[in-house]
């Protein structure tokens, strides 16, 4: 009783939720996802006695419904039609990016690989949420948390509108995972992938490798002299994990960015660096209330400030990866959650939907059990890999 009491509550939080969104944003599509989810959050706090249906009855409201009717009518946020500009720009001239972009519709602030996305068929929409959906299937193969965890309006809302985020955040979640379980080639071409997309993935491949690099530690690195015992081999294997997850991911992220880059210098770097960080005539549109966007915007010199913070929480979590590298999954996953969301905070350009990455880490990953092991079945032991904690 007490359990359907609280989720009864907490969708009928989310009905809420959707419902003031849909009264106050002046975004037609925000306004048409509100009053959908908020009928879904509603119906699913009806059903709350039976949490699969009101699951299912969520996940309608709040996904499929406006999911179907925004793409049916065109309609999604500004990112779409970017992401689509960018695909046919990479088709067209093989650089996704406009020479000379005139206005804020002519910038694509995100990496090649996001182009790929908006050059294969249909609305991009479908794309990054079928790349969220089956990262997150991987991940948590169990429907009925992964369910839930897409229902929440934080996930469902960018499903549904055109959010870019949701990709990168289900490729780090399962290069996380994969490095959790001692898949570290696969890791780091999960990995690579994510860092073709946006700058916002790469803080997770040396959390990754601390992963790999502290559970092969703690396990012992072992010296390879040709001879040694099957177990000594499988230590040396588990020892460079770390090495290979790091040169597979470097390698794919350099063949999806940099050809691209040289291709046209000048416009990667207006779009994808000058842009974000404010140093063109252009103000980028995310202009959430962080703490760094308050600095750079109503301080002098506010902007020097937000990067010395952005700066120095990336030395904090580069340096706790050092002192003490997690030797978990979840403790992996709340490291990086941690450095993403105090970057997110300092960043003199910065989004609230930002947050569904270190959100969907640390709902993805929290009770994932991390089995560091390599392929040989004389060293792997799961219970002992398991259950250490940082």
């Amino acid at each position: 009783m007490i359990e359907r009491s609280a989720s009864s509550v907490v969708w009928a939080g989310c009905a809420a939720v959707a419902g003031g969104l849909a009264a106050v944003s002046d975004l037609t599509p925000h306004r048409v996802w509100g009053v959908a989810a908020a009928l879904g959050y509603g119906a699913a706090a009806l059903l709350a006695g039976r949490p699969r249906v009101a699951a299912g009855a969520a996940l309608l409201g709040a996904v499929a419904v406006p999911l179907v009717l925004l793409v049916a009518t065109g309609l999604g946020q500004s990112e779409v039609a970017v992401v689509e500009r960018s695909g046919a720009l990479l088709t067209a001239t093989g650089v996704p990016y406009a020479p000379e972009p005139d206005g804020l519709a002519d910038y694509n602030p995100y990496l090649p690989g996001m182009a790929l996305l908006g050059a294969l068929p249909g609305d991009p929409r479908w794309w990054t949420g079928a790349v969220f959906a089956a990262s997150v299937a991987a991940v948590r193969p169990s429907a009925g948390p992964a369910g839930r965890m897409v229902a929440c309006p934080l996930v469902a809302l960018p499903l549904a509108v055109g959010g870019v985020d949701l990709p990168v955040a289900g490729l780090v979640c399962l290069g996380l995972a994969l490095a959790g379980r001692g898949r570290a080639g696969w890791a780091g071409l999960a990995l690579g992938a994510a860092a073709t997309l946006k700058w916002t993935a790469w803080p997770a491949l040396p959390v990754a490798v601390a992963l790999l690099a502290g559970a092969g530690a703690g396990l012992g690195a072992g010296r390879w002299t040709g001879s040694g015992s099957g177990r000594d081999v499988g230590r040396r294997v588990r020892s460079r994990g770390w090495v290979r997850c790091a040169a597979v991911a470097v390698g794919v992220a350099g063949a999806g960015v940099v050809p691209v880059a040289l291709g046209d210098p000048g416009a990667f770097h207006e779009h994808v660096v000058a842009f974000p960080l404010g140093l063109t005539g252009t103000e980028s549109p995310a202009a959430s209330p962080f703490p760094g966007r308050l600095l750079a915007a109503h301080v002098p010199g506010g902007a020097v400030v937000a990067g010395v913070l952005l700066a120095g929480s990336a030395l904090f979590t580069a340096a706790s990866l050092l002192v003490r590298p997690p030797r978990t999954l979840p403790a992996a996953a709340r490291r990086l959650a941690l450095g993403l969301t105090l970057a997110i905070a300092f960043m003199p350009a910065s989004r609230f939907g930002y947050l569904v990455v270190p959100f969907v880490l640390l709902t993805c990953l929290r009770e994932t059990p991390c089995t560091v092991r390599s392929s040989s079945p004389t060293t792997s032991r799961p219970g002992r890999a398991a259950s250490r904690r940082s």
